[in-house]
């Protein structure tokens, strides 16, 4: 879609999806590890990095705006940013998520100061600074794409090699503790990548829109995979899906900024997956849980049957209606009965089981819907027939359903 339509257009498009595709396996152990606001700390530490690299360069008679100086300069900041974090939650009374905030604000602040200070000077070229607070992907350079091809690349394979003592950490840091794994270290390549990620990130998508990228595809992968290994590649594929197709839509519309729009479509992409996924999306559940009530009405209704009991309940009706257990006049059917008498049966073969087993383990996995040969073997089940003796009666039905 973009690889036709120019030079700029093409070098945007491919740009921001190694971009997408980096920051979404890299940001799947913070998220995993239930750290995301990490990366919101680590982008906007990189804000006055930026503008102290600006004025240096400017100082000793280079170009302020020189992309490999500006990109070093926020990445000093941004760690210095991440220890402050990690000393801050682990040194003192402070939790993360405040030292979290207070790293953030500050940083943010000196950043906002540093950058009104240089609009003041007069010499550096320090017009379009302000792009790295939102980004300024059209204005994207070879030199850029470059950076983020090789940056991404790394991060991904780091994120890979790393993968399972992330992992181990992410799921349960005393085990991994205690196995020999260095938690801390750990800890800190985990959010290391975030950092690398934000850095290369900054010219496309901004300081600010960065951490949508970070945490949105794993977070919307996580809907469709319970393997972390399965989790990496989807959400860089995500990712990079997302930066893509931002880029063609703001390409096709000038007007648009390419960096919030790749921010849109993985919000859109999530929204989808929120309602979509087929185990953990809304629709899945809202269907479970109707199965869920059906299930319970057919069970309470042919108990109900099984003792002659009259049925008032409207839905326990429709459902055995339904499924051919009662006539519409309210009358058993002959399935309706022989159904009737298993579950009665099952009832007294659970109580049999009780008895026998005397094991809470077992027999307490019994929630009145799970099938009683889901549980027990043939021949524990006959063995608890002998115990109770022949079928259930079930008892006539003299007239209609009430």
């Amino acid at each position: 879609m973009l690889l036709g339509a120019g030079y700029n257009a093409a070098l945007v498009g491919l740009g921001a999806a190694l971009l997408g595709f980096a920051a979404g396996t890299a940001g799947t152990f913070l998220f995993l590890r239930k750290r995301a606001l990490v990366s919101d700390a680590v982008a906007h530490a990189t804000l006055p990095g930026v503008g102290i690299a600006f004025i240096l360069m400017v100082s000793f008679g280079g170009d302020g705006r020189n992309l490999f100086g500006l990109l070093a300069g926020s990445a000093v900041t941004a760690w210095i940013g991440l220890l402050l974090v990690e000393s801050m939650a682990r040194r003192t009374r402070l939790s993360e998520d405040a030292a979290i905030g207070a790293v953030l604000s500050v940083f943010f602040g000196i950043g906002v100061v540093l950058l009104t200070v240089i609009q003041t000077m007069s010499s550096g070229r320090q017009a379009g600074l302000e792009s790295f607070l939102l980004g300024s992907t059209a204005g994207m350079l070879f030199q850029d794409a470059v950076v983020i091809a090789i940056g991404g690349t790394l991060a991904v394979l780091a994120t890979w090699l790393l993968r399972r003592p992330m992992t181990l950490v992410a799921f349960d840091a005393e085990y991994a503790a205690a196995s020999g794994y260095d938690v801390r270290r750990i800890d800190l390549a985990m959010m290391g990548l975030v950092l690398a990620v934000t850095v290369i990130g900054l010219k496309i998508v901004g300081l600010i829109l960065i951490v949508a990228m970070l945490i949105i595809p794993p977070v919307t992968a996580r809907f469709w995979t319970e393997k972390s290994d399965r989790l990496i590649w989807y959400a860089g594929a995500l990712g990079g899906f997302s930066g893509y197709v931002g880029a063609a839509i703001s390409a096709s519309a000038p007007a648009l900024p390419t960096g919030p729009i790749i921010v849109l479509v993985a919000a859109a992409l999530f929204g989808l997956s929120l309602f979509l996924a087929p185990k953990r999306g809304v629709t899945a559940a809202i269907i479970r849980h109707r199965r869920f009530q059906r299930r319970v009405h057919r069970r309470q209704g042919l108990l109900a049957l099984s003792r002659g009991e009259p049925i008032h309940d409207d839905l326990t009706l429709k459902v055995l209606t339904t499924e051919g257990y009662i006539r519409p006049d309210g009358v058993a059917t002959e399935a309706g009965r022989a159904q009737a008498a298993k579950i009665a049966r099952d009832e007294h073969r659970w109580e049999a089981a009780r008895r026998v087993h005397q094991d809470t383990s077992l027999t307490g996995r019994y929630d009145g819907l799970t099938p009683i040969e889901q549980v027990f073997t043939r021949d524990e089940i006959a063995a608890f027939d002998r115990i109770i003796g022949g079928p259930t009666p079930v008892p006539e039905q003299s007239g209609g359903i009430a």
